[in-house]
C-alpha cells in the first residue's frame, strides 16, 4: 500500500512511535502485519515479545525502522544472570534495542546496587545495541525514579524508561519531566504505558519524551485533532 492510499495521519509524530504488540496470544501473521504497518506508516518500530524477534527482523530487513524487545518483562524480578541470558538471545535473534525491566523490588528496599548490576549485566551483553532502563514509575517514589535514573547513566545506557503497560499505572506528564530533569542530555526518555491519544501523547513529548511506546499506534497518528509535535 501506498502513502496515497493511507488516512491522513501525523508522520512527524509516528517516527517517534515504538509500534508494540505484546500480547500473549500473538501469532506469527499477526507479526508479519504489524511490521507492515510500521514501514506504511513510518513508525521508528516495533516492539514485540522475545519469540517473535526473528519474525519481525525479517520483515524489517534493509528498512530503518528498528526490532525492539523486553527483557525481564515485565515484572523485572528475573537475576541479572537471567537477564543478560535473555539479552544475548534476543541480540542473536536480530533484536536492535533491549527495553529492560529494573529490580523493582530491590529499587523500593533501597539495594541500588543490586538494580545497578542488572542494567550494567544487560548494558554489557547487548554488544552495542540500545538498551532502553524500564522504571515502572507507578512502584517508584520521585526518589527512587532519580536514583534509577542516575545508574542508568552511570551504566551508559541510551534510554530511559516510564512503565511496561502492564503495571497498575502508565506514563505520566510529571514523571516524563522528572526523568527528563534527571538525565539531561546524556540519555532519551521513553514514555509508554497508557498512551490511548494524539493530545496525551503530545503533552508527553512537550514534557521531554524522545520516544513513545504504544499499541493504539495508528489511532493516535490519525487523530488530527488540534496540537503540534513540540520538544
Amino acid at each position: 500500500m501506498s502513502d496515497d492510499r493511507l488516512p491522513s495521519y501525523d508522520r512527524e509524530l509516528a517516527s517517534v512511535i515504538d509500534h508494540t504488540i505484546l500480547s500473549p496470544d500473538a501469532t506469527r501473521s499477526e507479526i508479519v502485519a504489524e511490521c507492515r504497518l510500521v514501514r506504511r506508516y513510518g513508525f521508528a518500530g516495533i516492539c514485540v515479545n522475545p519469540v517473535h524477534i526473528s519474525t519481525a527482523s525479517r520483515e524489517l530487513e534493509g528498512t530503518p525502522h528498528t526490532v525492539c524487545t523486553g527483557v525481564g518483562f515485565p515484572l523485572g524480578a528475573s537475576s541479572h544472570l537471567a537477564k543478560a541470558y535473555e539479552t544475548r538471545e534476543a541480540v542473536a535473534s536480530g533484536a536492535d534495542e533491549i527495553d529492560m525491566v529494573i529490580n523493582i523490588g530491590a529499587a523500593k528496599e533501597g539495594d541500588f546496587p543490586t538494580v545497578g548490576r542488572d542494567i550494567e549485566a544487560v548494558i554489557a551483553a547487548a554488544q552495542g545495541r540500545i538498551v532502553k532502563v524500564l522504571l515502572e514509575i507507578c512502584y517508584l517514589t520521585e526518589a527512587e525514579i532519580r536514583e534509577v535514573c542516575r545508574l542508568a547513566l552511570e551504566s551508559g545506557a541510551a534510554f530511559v524508561k516510564t512503565s511496561s503497560g502492564f503495571g497498575p499505572g502508565g506514563a505520566t506528564v510529571e514523571a516524563v519531566r522528572l526523568m527528563r530533569r534527571t538525565v539531561g542530555k546524556r540519555a532519551r526518555v521513553k514514555a509508554a504505558g497508557g498512551i490511548k491519544d494524539r493530545a496525551f501523547a503530545l503533552r508527553l513529548i512537550q514534557a521531554g519524551a524522545d520516544r513513545l511506546g504504544m499499541s493504539r499506534s495508528v489511532e493516535v497518528v490519525t487523530d488530527l485533532s488540534g496540537g503540534n509535535l513540540q520538544q
